[in-house]
């Protein structure tokens, strides 16, 4: 008996070697024995030490000083970035002078009609009551003063972008050299890039606007990128064969075969464009987000929800035209175009002309319908019924206080009692187990970054609620995911509930979740659930959705049950998109915890806020450069590599 079991043992030692996790875990254990004894007696064995941390806040400090000694007096200002902010100014007074030239009428009509000719009658119809209803909420003039702000913006934003990605489409080494540069764009928080932005420009709409095509060109310059560089080769091919020079195959060739994408970016730009107007209040862009950005200041949630609900008619009736328009690219032209623009065009001005005539270029204020009080008398009869005291189960304030109990603090105090490099090891074994090594060594490297940056424990502390909130995603999205898929009726229901959490500004959700669950950290982990958590349905659901049909038939036939189904097909095939929807919860988590720093969240979004409050860049760039390193080992510890996603697949 001793003899069969040693040769199993000897037999399965081999097989199980050779599998590449338990060979790459071999060579980490190996690499351990070797150099922590080492590590842990030259610089000991709790948090980071500090002979290894790098102050920058003279730097900065010296940096922050200069920029406001010479704001009005160094010629980088006087003749470049002051007619930058002037011409800013004057494009955005331009475009809200004529919103309100043309009137509430004439503005509605405008778009209407244009959503009709591009994207069909019934985006048109959702256009006009979604205007019709910011009017109705008497929020009218602040839309305007948002949409002025928003086309200039999403104008500037497309234009750098489409720059950028045509530069890294026709270019490999650009394509190389601005990826990171990009990376570092999306991941890095509002908050953080607000404060030199605010010490170059001052308080005002030239920094708000600014801030905003930081934040929102990333994306078209990523989509432009990707749509010339896959473009169709024996066209590209074809085109060449005919003589054409460089100039003549980006514009009659890459370009029209790149439509989709472009499309595509566009959209996603006005989303992360919509996204910050919330944010660029805090700074003085003004309209909807200043609206939004009062309300949460004095916890008035129904002023904060007349003010929020017309960025998410802007952010949905923009992402169905423009999705629209998308999917009838490429479609025959109808009858007499030209003719039907040229009539839309002459109904718009008639009605524009009639507004004006009549002396009703403002919205009616009869015609305000105020929905504040209703909504404040609900949100406080939930408060006095559902905050404490319900039988049982406890208010929403129990809830919080367990949550923080016994989950949030156990699990901060877990990762800050970790000895710095076991944290590091912990990291590579994740990234490489599920990449490469050129994975676990940028996931190290980052989170090596974190510790020279001197934040090693607030950013332990950001990670606890990232990891926390990621989870309750994660399960609530999944099962949501799961369910939607595998009924339509569910998947209907679902999908204007996923369009308003999706679209509602991240400050909106902190007002109901604080009057709900109070101050600390437990709110921001709800607030990020509810922002986090209709990608991760979305995409759970469509991977399920696109399994193949014959492999499901197959098993079928074969008797296997609808849980057999899903468990031993669906979730195997849909492995990609299972993985994706991990990875994209992870980064829109990462995005709003660092937000609760504005409701007792802490850690790293404390820092940030604080920068910006006492004008404080080293402490408000620091901490934000420690939640781009912690997004990117995030990122590198859910996201596979494509050779290591397919093969899974």
């Amino acid at each position: 008996m001793a003899a069969l079991t040693a040769t199993v043992r000897d037999t399965a030692a081999p097989g199980l070697f050779r599998r590449p996790a338990v060979r790459k875990l071999g060579v980490l254990l190996l690499l351990a024995v070797l150099v922590v004894p080492f590590v842990a007696g030259r610089w000991g064995s709790g948090a980071w030490p500090g002979a290894l941390t790098v102050d920058l806040s003279g730097p900065l400090g010296t940096a922050s000083d200069w920029i406001v000694d010479n704001r009005d007096s160094h010629p980088l200002f006087l003749y470049f970035l002051g007619h930058v902010s002037n011409a800013v100014v004057i494009a955005v007074r331009a475009v809200y002078l004529a919103l309100l030239a043309v009137g509430w009428a004439g503005v509605t009509a405008v778009a209407s009609l244009t959503a009709w000719r591009v994207a069909g009658i019934r985006q048109a119809l959702g256009t006009a009551a979604a205007f019709l209803a910011c009017g109705l909420l008497g929020m009218w003039v602040p839309t305007m003063q948002t949409l002025a702000l928003m086309v200039v913006a999403v104008a500037a934003s497309v234009v750098a972008g489409a720059l950028l990605g045509l530069a890294a489409g026709l270019s490999d080494r650009m394509h190389r050299a601005l990826r990171p540069v990009l990376d570092t764009m999306q991941v890095l928080p509002a908050f953080a890039y607000l404060l030199p932005v605010v010490l170059v420009f001052g308080i005002g709409v030239p920094a708000a606007v600014l801030a905003t095509v930081v934040y929102a060109a990333p994306p078209m310059a990523r989509l432009t990128a990707l749509g010339l560089r896959g473009a169709d080769k024996e066209v590209l091919e074809a085109v060449e064969s005919l003589g054409t020079t460089a100039r003549q195959r980006l514009l009659t060739a890459r370009i029209p075969l790149a439509r989709k994408e472009l499309l595509l970016g566009l959209n996603q730009t006005i989303m992360m464009a919509l996204s910050m107007a919330v944010i660029a209040s805090v700074i003085g862009a003004g309209g909807l987000g200043d609206r939004v950005y009062q309300a949460l200041a004095s916890v008035d949630v129904g002023a904060a929800l007349a003010a929020g609900i017309p960025i998410v008619l802007l952010a949905v009736v923009l992402d169905r035209v423009t999705g629209a328009a998308g999917a009838r690219l490429g479609d025959a032209p109808a009858p007499n175009s030209r003719a039907l623009w040229a009539y839309a065009l002459l109904g718009a001005v008639v009605v524009a002309a009639a507004g004006r005539l009549a002396g009703r270029l403002e919205w009616p204020e009869s015609w305000v319908v105020g929905i504040a009080e209703p909504v404040n008398r609900a949100v406080d009869w939930m408060t006095a019924h559902l905050y404490s005291g319900v039988p049982v189960v406890g208010g929403t304030a129990d809830w919080a206080g367990r949550f923080t109990t016994w989950v949030l603090d156990p699990l901060r105090d877990g990762l800050q009692w970790l000895p710095w490099w076991s944290v590091l090891l912990v990291v590579a074994a994740l990234a490489w187990l599920i990449g490469t090594w050129r994975t676990a060594l940028t996931a190290v490297l980052a989170m090596a970054a974190i510790g020279v940056l001197g934040v090693w424990g607030p950013s332990l502390d950001t990670l606890s609620q990232v990891l926390a909130a990621v989870a309750v995603t994660l399960v609530t999205g999944f099962a949501a995911g799961i369910a939607a898929a595998r009924s339509d009726r569910v998947e209907r229901l679902l999908r204007p509930v996923l369009d308003v959490f999706q679209t509602m500004p991240q400050f909106v959700y902190l007002i109901p979740v604080v009057a709900l669950f109070g101050v600390g950290r437990a709110p921001a982990v709800a607030a990020a659930v509810v922002y986090a958590l209709p990608a991760v349905v979305r995409i759970t659901a469509q991977g399920l959705r696109q399994v193949d049909p014959a492999a499901l038939e197959s098993a079928r036939s074969l008797g296997a049950t609808g849980a057999q189904q899903l468990r031993q097909v669906q979730l195997p095939l849909a492995r990609p998109a299972l993985l994706l929807a991990v990875n994209q919860g992870v980064v829109l988590v990462l995005a709003v915890v660092i937000i609760g720093g504005l409701v007792g969240g802490g850690a790293l979004g404390y820092d940030v806020v604080f920068g910006l409050a006492q004008g404080d860049l080293a402490t408000g760039l620091v901490a934000g450069a420690a939640i781009v390193c912690l997004g990117l080992m995030l990122d590198r510890v859910t996201q596979p590599t494509g050779r290591r996603a397919t093969k899974g697949a």
